[in-house]
């Protein structure tokens, strides 16, 4: 699709009934199991930032891992950005996130329950909550068939949770909280924007998750190859997918949501196919949105590039 057309590029929202009950249910439940969260300083060789190991209540109370990063010789309530991770990472070390707490920035590093084990980006939470139906290997079917034991229910749960417990942080300034991302990453911190109102800005790279049963018919790249193998196993299940999925689309999500917000897309992206990132974004809520083309990139996105957009948008929210 030319550029010209994605810019309009607005397609209609298949939307269950129930979207906004199930996610109010969902999250409401979450925040009644919550416990206190624990900071505990990690004795490092960083000597520019403070490192804390981080244990929050996600989804249902589960525990959830994460590393917060300080600059070191700052004081008072610092504006905060939460970091998703993309697909099959974890929270690995403390030195691989040091990009925004060089820019002054409190900076969480949420863990990506059940990830962690294959793109060497080590995780370290569980996933306790496999239902143990067939699924296709990877994330991106467990749970499928039914709304409320889908994977993702859960990873979207905890990447809420991250925000009230920042916002209660006393390093923290609760109204400049950000969320930030790409490709997994990108889809968890638009479902935030979705769910979690007034947030300081949104940063969305190369999102995955969005517009999925269009993804799934016009690419074959993984990780949407899982839901295609997935189904032509189950070739009658084809419906009952699309409805659980619904729930989980970046394009139903980013209808609610109302935080000012970059987008970057690149135009080459057979993993994220630059349409499905046009709908989230055309379907996007709120007014104050900008999107980066990245004409000639792929999945990568403009990487540094894209970073120094991130910078500015930041410093400008």
């Amino acid at each position: 699709m030319p550029l010209d057309r994605l810019r309009d590029y607005r397609p209609d929202r298949t939307e269950p009934g129930d979207f906004d009950s199930f996610w109010d249910a969902t999250l409401t439940q979450a925040r009644d199991a919550a416990t206190e969260p624990a900071f505990v300083r990690l004795d490092s060789d960083l000597v520019t930032v403070d490192v804390f190991d981080v244990t929050f209540s996600g989804y249902a109370g589960q525990p959830v891992k994460g590393w917060l990063l300080i600059p070191r010789h700052t004081d008072g309530p610092l504006p905060c950005v939460i970091d998703h991770i993309g697909y099959n990472g974890g929270r690995s070390l403390p030195h691989d996130w040091l990009a925004w707490s060089a820019a002054g920035y409190a900076n969480l590093v949420m863990d990506v329950r059940g990830q962690g084990s294959k793109s060497g980006l080590v995780g370290a939470t569980a996933d306790p909550d496999p239902v143990g139906s067939p699924q296709v290997g990877g994330f991106l079917t467990r749970g499928i068939n039914d709304p409320a034991t889908y994977y993702y229910r859960r990873l979207y749960t905890d990447a809420v949770r991250a925000v009230d417990v920042m916002r209660a942080h006393p390093r923290v300034d609760p109204h400049r909280v950000f969320v930030a991302g790409g490709s997994q990453g990108g889809g968890v911190a638009l479902a935030v924007a979705g769910l979690q109102p007034g947030l300081a800005g949104v940063m969305i790279n190369v999102p995955f998750l969005c517009h999925i049963r269009r993804a799934t018919e016009i690419t074959d790249a993984s990780p949407y190859s899982e839901i295609t193998s997935y189904l032509q196993t189950h070739r009658t299940d084809v419906e009952q997918v699309f409805h659980t999925l619904s729930y989980f689309d970046g394009v139903n999500l980013a209808a609610r949501a109302n935080s000012p917000a970059l987008f970057s897309v690149g135009l080459m992206d057979a993993t994220c196919p630059p349409s499905t990132v046009f709908a989230a974004y055309n379907h996007y809520g709120a007014q104050d949105k900008e999107m980066v083309v990245w004409a000639y990139s792929g999945h990568e996105g403009g990487q540094a590039h894209q970073r120094a957009e991130m910078y500015r948008f930041a410093r400008h929210h």
